[in-house]
C-alpha cells in the first residue's frame, strides 16, 4: 500500500539513547494495513532501487572482497545484471521463489541482488539444512528454482517432494563465481530437473529491465523455526529491510569508507541484513569469509583493514584464543557487534586491553524483527553488560504478562516488539501470524525486563529454546525426531551450560533397550537436523521421565 503520513516533525521517542547519533528524519505512518508506526521519511523505494543508489554514487569504490578476486560497485552491477538475464531465461516471473541454498560465497550477492531487479523473492537456507528439512521449505514456499552448492546437490529433494521445482543452478564455491567442473557426484533424484551451471547465468547480455515492486512486498523469505518443529517463512519485506539498515547505519554509524566482515552465515539475518544489505546501502566494501576460522578471519582483517563486523561471542572468545591474535594489525577494526548469546564481561575486558579503539557492541532481534531491535549505544556496553542495549530509533519494546497486560519497569514478562522492522508474518502461514502478532506487535517468547532507563535485558526463552553458539535450537524440533528412533518412548532436550558456545544440547530418553549409545544417537539425527542441533550429550532413563501433575515435563529438573 502506499503510506500516508500522519505526524510530521514530532518527538519519536528513542532521542535520551540515540541522541548526537546522526539519525534521519522520521514521521508516523500507517503500513501492512492498520499498523501506525514511525518511519523514516528519506528511503530507497526497494532493495534494487537502493543498490542503483550507490552503484551510481560509489561506483568505482570496492565493493566486495573474495579470497583473491575483488568487484566494485559498477562491476558488481553488471555480474549481476548479466545473472538477472539467465534467471529470465530460465522464466523467472515476478512473485516467484527462489531458494538459495547457499555458504557464504559471492555468488550468493549476485543471486541476490539479481533477483530483486526481477521481483522475485529470494528463499535464503543456510548449507548445515538437511534434505528433508530443505524439502519442506522448497514445497512450503513453493519455490520455482534452486541455487545451491555444487557439492550440497545430493541433499536436493526429488519431484515428488517439491513438485513446483523446475530447475537447479549450482555453484563452485572453490571459484570466484564460476560453475567451475560441476558437482563431484550426480545431481541424484533431481537430475531430471533442468540444470545450469552459475556460469551459465553469466553468459547473458546485462538485463535492461527493472520490475516495479511496492515497499510493502515480499523481498526475502527466511525460515524459522517453530515449537511444533517445523519452520516458518518469515516475510521479509523492501520496507523492513531498509529500517534495519537504516538502524545499523546509525547506530554504529557507517559510512562508505566501512570495510564489513562477513563471517557469520550469509543465510542468516544478521549476515544478510547486518553485513550483506548495510554494505549495498553504504557503498562500503564486504569481505566475505566462506568459514569462520580464526586465523583466516584475523588474516583477511589485517591485510583488508576490516573496520566492523556481526558475531555470536563465542566468535569473539576463539580469537582471544588463536595463539596468533597479537600478531596481526587490527588498528583499523572500530566496530564489533554481536548478539544471539550473552558476551562474557571477561571478553569484552580481555578485547578492550587488545584493541583499545574498538567498540563491542551487543545488538538483539529476531528473524521476525528483520535483524536488530535493540543496539548498546557506543561508549555503554561495560556499564550495561547485561542488557542488550535500548530500542533503536523506531523500535519499541514492551513487557507483556499472561493475560496481555503491559508490566511495570522492571518487572518480568514477554517481550513484545514493535516497529517498522517487524515483518508482516509469516509466507502461507496464517495461523500462525495470527497467533504471533497482536496489531503490529510480535510476541518474541523472550522473558526479559525494561529497566527505567529503557535497556532491555533478556533473562530466557519461554519456549525452552537452547543458544548454541548463537544458533537457535527448538527442543521440540530435536524431540520429534528423537521419538522416531527405535526404542526411544520418551525424550526431554534442555541446554547444558558451554564456556566458548553458551548452551550445547543435552536428551533425555526414556529407553528400556540397554544398548541405545551416543553414537547410535547422533547418527540418526544428523541423517535429519541440521548438524548444530544434533544432542552431544546423553542420559538414558529406564523409568519414565519427571512429569508434573498435569503431564508436563519437568525440564528444570532434567537440567
Amino acid at each position: 500500500m502506499t503510506h500516508r503520513s500522519i505526524v510530521e516533525g514530532c518527538d519519536l521517542g528513542g532521542s535520551d539513547h540515540w541522541r548526537g547519533f546522526s539519525i534521519p528524519a522520521r514521521r508516523q505512518e500507517v503500513h501492512f494495513g492498520d499498523r501506525v508506526l514511525p518511519c523514516f521519511i528519506d528511503r530507497a523505494g526497494s532493495l534494487h532501487a537502493l543498490f542503483e543508489a550507490t552503484v551510481a554514487k560509489h561506483s568505482e569504490r570496492l565493493a566486495l572482497v573474495f579470497e583473491n578476486q575483488r568487484w566494485t560497485w559498477r562491476q558488481l552491477a553488471e555480474v549481476s545484471a548479466r545473472a538477472a538475464s539467465g534467471f529470465l531465461k530460465l522464466g523467472l516471473q515476478p512473485g516467484d521463489r527462489v531458494v538459495l541454498y547457499q555458504s557464504n560465497h559471492p555468488s550468493f550477492v549476485v543471486a541476490l541482488l539479481a533477483l530483486q531487479r526481477l521481483g522475485v523473492i529470494a528463499v535464503a537456507v543456510g548449507p548445515r539444512e538437511q534434505k528433508e528439512g530443505l524439502a519442506w521449505i522448497v514445497q512450503h514456499c513453493g519455490a520455482r528454482g534452486l541455487v545451491c552448492d555444487a557439492d550440497l546437490v545430493e541433499r536436493l529433494p526429488g519431484p515428488l517432494e517439491a513438485p513446483e521445482l523446475q530447475w537447479t543452478v549450482w555453484v563452485d564455491v572453490q571459484s570466484a563465481l564460476g560453475a567451475g567442473q560441476g558437482p563431484a557426484a550426480g545431481m541424484g533424484e533431481s537430475a531430471h530437473r533442468l540444470q545450469r551451471g552459475f556460469d551459465d547465468l553469466l553468459g547473458e547480455p546485462a538485463c535492461t529491465h527493472v520490475q516495479p515492486v511496492q515497499e510493502e512486498d515480499t523481498a526475502i523469505i527466511l525460515y524459522t523455526s517453530g515449537t511444533t518443529g517445523r519452520p516458518k517463512g518469515a516475510m521479509l519485506t523492501h520496507f523492513n529491510i531498509l529500517h534495519s539498515v537504516q538502524h545499523f547505519i546509525s547506530g554504529m554509524s557507517l559510512t562508505e569508507s566501512d570495510r564489513s566482515m562477513l563471517a557469520v552465515p550469509v543465510t542468516h539475518v544478521t549476515g544478510l541484513i547486518a553485513n550483506v544489505m548495510t554494505v549495498v546501502a553504504t557503498g562500503a566494501a564486504l569481505l566475505v569469509l566462506p568459514v569462520f576460522k580464526p586465523e583466516h578471519f584475523l588474516r583477511l582483517a589485517a591485510t583488508e583493514g576490516m573496520t566492523h563486523t556481526l558475531m555470536v561471542p563465542a566468535m569473539y572468545k576463539l580469537l582471544l584464543l588463536e595463539p596468533r591474535f597479537a600478531d596481526f594489525d587490527l588498528s583499523h577494526w572500530r566496530i564489533g557487534g554481536f548478539g544471539g548469546a550473552p558476551m562474557p564481561t571477561s571478553t569484552i575486558d580481555d578485547m578492550a586491553k587488545s584493541l583499545p579503539r574498538l567498540q563491542l557492541l551487543n545488538a538483539y532481534g529476531a528473524t521476525e524483527t528483520t535483524s536488530p531491535t535493540t543496539l548498546m549505544p557506543v561508549g555503554q556496553t561495560r556499564a550495561h553488560a547485561d542488557t542488550v542495549g535500548a530500542p533503536l530509533p523506531c523500535a519499541a519494546v514492551i513487557v507483556m504478562d499472561e493475560q496481555g497486560h503491559e508490566l511495570p519497569a522492571g518487572e518480568v514478562g514477554e517481550l513484545w516488539i514493535s516497529g517498522p522492522m517487524v515483518v508482516k508474518g509469516y509466507w502461507n502461514d496464517p495461523a500462525a501470524t495470527e497467533r504471533e502478532f497482536t496489531a503490529g506487535w510480535w510476541h518474541s517468547g523472550d522473558l526479559g525486563t525494561v529497566d527505567v532507563q529503557g535497556y532491555v535485558r533478556v533473562l530466557d526463552r519461554k519456549k525452552d529454546m537452547i543458544n548454541r553458539g548463537g544458533y537457535k535450537v527448538f527442543s521440540t524440533e530435536v524431540e520429534n525426531v528423537l521419538l522416531q528412533m527405535p526404542g526411544v518412548i520418551e525424550a526431554a532436550v534442555v541446554g547444558v551450560p558451554c564456556p566458548v558456545l553458551g548452551e550445547r544440547v543435552h536428551v533425555h530418553v526414556h529407553t528400556l533397550r540397554e544398548d541405545l549409545d551416543l553414537r547410535e544417537l547422533k547418527a540418526f539425527c544428523g541423517e535429519r537436523l541440521a548438524d548444530y542441533k544434533v544432542p552431544e550429550y546423553l542420559t538414558l532413563s529406564p523409568t519414565p521421565l519427571p512429569r508434573n501433575p498435569n503431564g508436563k515435563l519437568l525440564k528444570r529438573q532434567l537440567r
